[in-house]
């Protein structure tokens, strides 16, 4: 029973790490999967394969090597010194990606609550801290209240789908990409999120000790992730092309199926920005400690008041900059991940 637990709590805190803003409001499978038509669901099958395979891997090299966070995996991955780099890069790159998801739930507050942006960054700043103070487990706790939310919606959302009359407009949509363009995306997307991911699935992967566990929670966590980037890529395709001009195109897709879901939407919209983060500050947190000696919570103090600063240029403004940057990182990283023995 405990290790059921475990693999579930596992599962759903992998869950909730790759499920951002992006992927959220639905413009990260749109532009990652949707838009390259009827192949989509092939690359989406492909990213679903990858996130099981690098996940679990990642995961239990971490418990190999007790890794006490990510840059510990990135010097047994590169060499010390080179893996020393990569980590200080993606300190800097986590912290940009961690502002424009502390940006997005400003977003939130202002275009769906018509509440103040600063009132979104502070209540996100304050949660994290109260969650990071109370260790991994709350991590996983929260996750495990959370994805099973994102998981009811979206088998809301495909059976309200499967009445309209283009739901099988996933298998026939026409693309102009290239399929080059089609093949690459996957792999872009995965890279980056299992990059991402690395700051909570590394020391999630050295505080668990049976490889078991690991490995169902791997493989659940990666089927999840994959369920949820099909649904949404399903019922994204019955709204094709017009879906294409909305911001926030998943949301309305949920916002015509009434007053209650649409605050649901919203909600959960926050939430999956929020886990992510506290999960993202968590793993910086992790690494600077074996930098610094000071206390974890003055350094997620910190790490907080940087990503509010960054946070105040905005959303689109910081997405533009360092989404690309991080993708090629992750694809080096990704495929050294995959060449390296467990």
């Amino acid at each position: 029973m405990k290790n059921t637990v475990r693999v579930m709590q596992i599962a759903f805190t992998y869950i909730g790490t790759i499920v951002g803003a992006g992927f959220a409001t639905g413009q990260e499978i749109l532009q990652f999967f949707t838009r390259y038509g009827k192949w989509a669901t092939l690359t989406i099958i492909l990213s679903t394969f990858i996130f099981i395979w690098l996940g679990t891997k990642m995961m239990i090299i971490s418990r190999r090597i007790r890794a006490k966070s990510y840059e510990d995996l990135n010097k047994h991955l590169f060499g010390d010194k080179p893996g020393e780099y990569i980590s200080l890069i993606m300190l800097v790159l986590l912290l940009g990606v961690n502002s424009i998801m502390l940006a997005g739930a400003g977003s939130v507050f202002v275009q769906h609550l018509n509440m103040h942006y600063q009132t979104g960054l502070i209540l996100t700043l304050v949660g994290t801290y109260l969650l990071f103070s109370r260790g991994i487990n709350a991590i996983l706790q929260m996750n495990s209240l959370v994805v099973p939310m994102m998981l009811s919606l979206s088998l809301l959302i495909v059976f309200s789908t499967m009445n309209m009359p283009n739901a099988d407009q996933f298998i026939t949509l026409n693309s102009d990409h290239s399929l080059a363009m089609t093949w690459m995306a996957p792999l872009l997307y995965t890279a980056f999120n299992l990059i991402m991911a690395q700051a909570i699935l590394v020391p999630l992967g050295s505080h668990t000790e049976s490889i078991s566990v690991i490995k169902w929670g791997g493989v659940l966590g990666g089927l999840g992730v994959g369920f949820m980037l099909m649904a949404a890529h399903f019922a994204m395709s019955a709204h094709m092309p017009g879906i294409m001009q909305y911001e926030i195109p998943m949301g309305s897709i949920a916002f015509q199926l009434g007053k209650v879901v649409q605050l649901i939407y919203v909600l959960l919209i926050f939430l999956e920005i929020f886990t992510t983060f506290v999960a993202d500050i968590y793993g910086i947190t992790l690494q600077l400690q074996q930098r610094l000696s000071v206390s974890p919570k003055l350094i997620c103090v910190a790490i907080m008041l940087i990503c509010f600063l960054l946070s105040q240029l905005g959303f689109s403004y910081l997405l533009s900059i360092l989404y690309p940057l991080f993708g090629v990182l992750g694809l080096i990283w990704s495929i050294k991940l995959m060449m390296i023995k467990r």
